[in-house]
């Protein structure tokens, strides 16, 4: 009897959820080589896509870090990736949800219908030019319908005094939440001026010229450190959401991953006044931001822009 020759062996079928395994696929998807160090971890259910396992995928170098999400079938056999929406919603609830605003320096109007929340640098050439362009138009072309967050993300890896900077920054906020804007605008213009080195000294001779703050109380603040947990967990929010640039703003949950100029945003914010007249699913009229009841808490008033 003839038989046909044996083919070959077949490889055993491989799971996405055996972390190893997923780990490689990973890397060979993305080019990661052997510096940069990947973390597969635990799946969980899903809560977009019954029948698929929630996995996060967290790759580092250094101090720069990057997650990945991962949908992967029961089977560990296929793996998903992308954006799920579900018609019933906003096609921003997800990051919606995870934007927590409270206690974070804010100009505009409380209850407006558009809410902006920016992650920024005070190092980053890229937010100082956004910065000026949202301070100089945002109120003078929307004086109620708008509300701006601040949240600080300093990228350590390449900006020396950009956490020193984001720290210094909430400590004036706890002083004075006007006051900070008063500090963000100064820190931006003075951005070319400032290094790791001189950053106290300036920081010092700024705040002998602002009536409202007690430069002793803030030179304590700053040299013990006392607001680095506060940046550290605006940092780790951002992450969350998946920020790994700045500057980043969000509009309605809508992420903006890169510098705007004004006449897109103004576009953007003009469709969203008149989106959420009907929808009223964003803004802070929405039942989206959850505010803390804290006693003496008042609510933040923005510095006046100077006038050129």
């Amino acid at each position: 009897m003839c038989l046909a020759p044996a083919g070959p062996a077949q490889d055993p079928k491989k799971s996405a959820l055996d972390k190893a395994t997923l780990e490689a696929y990973v890397r060979h998807l993305y080019v990661m080589d052997s510096r940069v160090s990947v973390q597969v971890l635990d799946p969980k259910p899903s809560t977009e896509l019954p029948g698929f396992l929630d996995v996060k995928v967290r790759a580092s170098a250094g101090a720069q870090s990057q997650d990945f999400d991962f949908l992967v079938s029961r089977d560990g056999s296929k793996i998903l990736q992308g954006s799920i929406y579900d018609v019933n919603s906003n096609p921003f609830k997800a990051d919606l949800d995870r934007l927590k605003t409270e206690f974070s320096p804010s100009f505009g109007t409380p209850g407006a219908s558009v809410v902006l929340v920016a992650f920024s640098d005070f190092e980053c050439p890229y937010c100082k030019e956004e910065a000026s362009m949202l301070r100089q138009n945002l109120l003078n072309a929307y004086p109620t319908q708008v509300r701006l967050y601040f949240k600080e993300f300093p990228l350590e890896s390449i900006h020396p005094w950009a956490k020193a900077a984001a720290m210094a920054g909430r400590c004036v906020f706890r002083q004075s939440p006007a006051a900070f804007w008063s500090y963000h605008d100064w820190a931006f213009a003075h951005q070319a001026e400032i290094t790791a080195e001189n950053f106290k000294s300036k920081l010092a001779e700024w705040a002998k010229s602002e009536k409202d703050l007690d430069a002793v109380q803030l030179t304590r603040c700053v040299e013990t450190k006392a607001t680095e947990a506060e940046v550290d967990r605006t940092v780790a929010q951002g992450k969350e959401l998946g920020v790994n640039s700045t500057p980043t703003l969000y509009i309605n949950g809508r992420k903006i991953a890169q510098a705007i100029d004004w006449p897109n945003l103004r576009s953007i914010i003009d469709y969203e006044i008149e989106y959420q007249k009907t929808a009223k699913n964003a803004g802070e009229d929405c039942g989206c931001d959850v505010k803390l009841n804290v006693p003496g808490l008042q609510e933040q008033k923005a510095l006046p822009l100077e006038k050129k």
